[in-house]
């Protein structure tokens, strides 16, 4: 069928998606769902490896490079996003400013910079960020790594009393916010076992944790509660929790709520002020694509960021925290005089100056998601994450459903999951999928011992690369079976 279609048939014809359309399953009609994306553009904006750069065993440019090999299928956006091409330009504004300015490049404005001198550049990398995030510029600093601004966080928000003093979390969260709380509990004299509640899931083989479940542990520790943490979107399964409703809920028991958005950040459009979010902390190496390890960020919403908000234990006119002098006001910060005023919301919290090479990176991609919004991501994150979850549910496998080697662990709600689809395949096959993948150039990421994690980027990846993923993948599946009968 697919030889005799065209592109513009399928555009000419009834319109798309792809739902209970048997048209959906040629390549023909990925490319048609390609060329009526309004964000194709932006996969030009970055720079998608080839398959030969996946193999390279130098960094050296050399003649023997082809502009024209095929680019890799890239779906680990989630784990590491791609290269903007705009990034050499910001960091080579940078670095020509230390260059010919040194010092003076703190004070220095030019006529052609990207970023203001950088003193300032924290609160352009606020300003930035707040769309994306769904804040208001003031309640946004772009500092610090996520474990760390968590920690910093939680010494602000994790006051607990004889009464309250438990932290609610999620028993499969990401191992360093486990570790980040368990360590705030003991720096407290307090014991986990008593101190840490933990949501499990209720069946091991569907690890997903239902809003109602989370709600109901919140009410039955709610006399003894301090905060409850949570990550809005669950590393491992991909799903998105009910940021809104939790923090409406916790806030109604009076318990504190923070969020670990680093799986959501530039994923969904989150509103983090209009939702009422206590704090938040984020990474921005993922769908920021900010680069590996680079600067995060976090979130103070203003009722706590404000000056004579409260007294906190030593009479301080602001909600206490861990200071220091990059926090302070900027009128007397270089007064020195040891007397700590913090600067109004979330810049109160930073701690030391801000690497403006970090920052650099993350402006880079935080211009090109300016250029679009989290509405209309979001929208293709929708789309293009649905149509992956129709090809591996609909195409045919040749086998039947309760043979099929892999199910798909990411709740099967679209409101309820972010652009990532969690494969878990069965005993025995991820080594032999993953080679095979590895083998037609496609990069996703695993976790052990049989989870794929496959997760389009909605600024760079295209239908086409899921039609595709979906034909290699679903044919490793079948030779991975093959080989272990």
């Amino acid at each position: 069928m697919g030889s005799r279609m065209h592109v513009r048939d399928i555009l000419n014809g009834p319109p798309l998606p792809y739902k209970d359309d048997i048209r959906a399953y040629s390549k023909e009609y990925a490319q048609a769902m390609d060329a009526k994306d309004p964000l194709r553009h932006f996969r030009g904006e970055f720079i998608i490896p080839s398959k030969k750069d996946l193999k390279r065993k130098t960094l050296a440019t050399t003649e023997e490079e082809d502009p024209s090999d095929p680019r890799c299928i890239y779906f680990c956006g989630n784990s590491l996003g791609l290269q903007p091409h705009n990034a050499r330009k910001y960091i080579d504004k940078y670095l020509r400013t230390w260059a010919i300015k040194g010092v003076m490049g703190h004070f220095v404005p030019h006529e052609d910079e990207l970023l203001p001198p950088f003193v300032d550049v924290d609160t352009a990398g606020a300003r930035l960020m707040a769309p994306v995030v769904g804040a208001a510029p003031s309640e946004v600093a772009v500092m610090g790594t996520l474990t760390a601004n968590l920690h910093f966080l939680m010494a602000s928000f994790y006051r607990p009393t004889k009464e309250r003093f438990k932290i609610i979390i999620e028993g499969k969260a990401f191992p360093s916010d486990h570790y980040a709380v368990e360590s705030q509990i003991r720096h407290y004299n307090l014991d986990p076992k008593d101190a840490m509640v933990l949501i499990e899931p209720v069946d091991p083989e569907t690890p997903i944790l239902k809003t109602e479940q989370i709600l109901q542990v919140i009410d039955d520790n709610a006399s003894s509660t301090a905060l409850v943490l949570l990550p809005a979107i669950q590393y491992y399964t991909g799903q998105y929790f009910d940021m809104k409703r939790i923090t409406a809920h916790a806030h109604s028991k009076g318990i504190l709520v923070g969020w670990d958005c680093a799986h959501a950040v530039g994923n969904v459009d989150m509103k983090l002020h209009d939702w009422d979010v206590d704090f938040a902390a984020w990474c921005n190496y993922k769908y920021i694509n900010g680069g590996p390890g680079v600067m995060a960020g976090l979130f103070v919403h203003e009722k706590h960021g404000r000056i004579e908000m409260q007294k906190g234990d030593g009479g301080e006119p602001f909600r206490h925290r861990l200071a220091g002098w990059w926090g302070g006001d900027k009128e007397t910060r270089f007064l020195m005089d040891n007397r700590f005023l913090p600067q109004p919301g979330a810049a109160g919290y930073q701690v030391s100056n801000p690497s403006v090479l970090d920052l650099n990176a993350v402006a880079a991609s935080l211009e090109i998601f300016n250029r679009s919004s989290m509405a209309e991501i979001r929208k293709k994150s929708l789309e293009i994450t649905g149509y992956l979850e129709h090809l591996l549910l609909k195409y045919p496998l040749d086998v039947a459903p309760e043979e099929k080697p892999f199910t798909i662990i990411t709740p099967s709600n679209p409101e309820e999951r972010g652009a990532q689809l969690s494969l878990r395949l069965k005993p025995g096959l991820l080594d032999s999928v993953l080679a095979a993948l590895e083998e037609n150039g496609v990069v996703v990421d695993e976790r052990k011992p049989d989870v794929i994690r496959v997760a389009p980027a909605p600024l760079y990846n295209t239908y086409t690369e899921v039609w595709e993923f979906c034909q290699i993948f679903l044919q490793a599946c079948r030779d991975a079976v093959k080989a272990k009968k």
